[in-house]
């Protein structure tokens, strides 16, 4: 099987679009600012929060750079002006962290600061290793006069645990999940390359650790035995429920998802949107070659 999903994954530049966007349809809102409002509505509506994100990672140009902040920024005002329930995610590469740090730190400064003003709040998603430092430096020199900005954890990175050890230092928003992207196996908790489960030690273990913290905490999964686990090591340490919420991803798990919260825990559903869901769609597949076996059953249209 994971062969198979290897040689699916490498076959993806030669799948047409439309199968993409087929695929894609059940996990992203839209192209359009008007798609993603219309289901951030329908979510608010059955009990759910939102973290809404502007498809787009690694820019090629300052311009590109600033349109991105300009979009969510537009997407902010959006936010206040429908009355909804959601912040914000923002991938630093998309504000050109890898080509003009500087840059990148000025846009995610106004980015923020139009947060502020709509009284909203910003997480930093964490991209492959290639950002985890810079991304955590950038979330350390915000957070000094911002504390409207949270950061995601990866849990199947050794590092994590020094990188959630300083962080904790002072009350922070922190996202855990359990990492996506395809890394060497030197970066990587023992068992993980191999075995998804092998990570949930070494989550549990960083959640616990926020706890202690008094930070608020996104429990970002879709693992049930971890959901429960996570919800008796809040039990047993007497962790309010307003301090950490379940997060899961647009049209996975829904199920499961439905449960969590009619069980009566807060749930945030991240919602991607825009133009490049080609994009989006084809990296994540690449990223998690175990998705690819998803694109036989489009193709041969189960």
């Amino acid at each position: 099987m994971h062969l198979f999903n290897a040689l699916m994954a490498r076959a993806i530049p030669f799948i047409p679009r439309a199968i993409i966007q087929k695929i894609s349809r059940r996990y992203i809102a839209g192209a359009t600012l008007g798609e993603a409002l219309a289901r951030v509505k329908q979510l608010n509506a059955q009990g759910f929060c939102v973290t809404l994100d502007v498809l787009g990672e690694t820019v090629s140009t300052p311009q590109q750079a600033e349109n991105t902040a300009i979009d969510y920024i537009d997407l902010l005002e959006a936010i206040q002006a429908n009355g909804l329930k959601a912040n914000i995610s923002i991938k630093p590469s998309s504000l050109g962290l890898l080509l003009d740090m500087q840059q990148c730190e000025r846009l995610a400064e106004r980015i923020l600061e139009a947060a502020e003003g709509h009284k909203n709040s910003v997480c930093i998603d964490m991209e492959d290793v290639s950002c985890t430092q810079k991304e955590i430096d950038l979330f350390t020199r915000l957070r000094t006069s911002h504390d409207n900005v949270g950061l995601a954890l990866q849990a199947y990175l050794k590092r994590t645990y020094q990188d959630i050890e300083v962080l904790t230092r002072e009350t922070s928003t922190v996202r855990i999940c359990k990492g996506i992207y395809v890394e060497e196996r030197s970066h990587l908790v023992s068992g993980s390359w191999s075995d998804r489960t092998a990570i949930n030690k070494h989550f549990l273990d960083h959640v616990r650790r926020c706890f202690k913290a008094g930070s608020f905490v996104g429990v970002a999964t879709h693992d049930a035995a971890l959901i429960e686990h996570v919800i008796a090591l809040a039990r047993d340490n007497g962790i309010d429920r307003t301090q950490f919420e379940f997060q899961m991803l647009l049209g996975v798990c829904e199920p499961l998802r439905d449960k969590v919260l009619r069980m009566g825990f807060n749930v945030r559903i991240y919602v991607p949107f825009g133009r490049d869901w080609y994009g989006y769609s084809t990296r994540r597949l690449n990223e998690n070659p175990s998705i690819a076996g998803h694109v036989a059953k489009a193709l041969i249209g189960l």
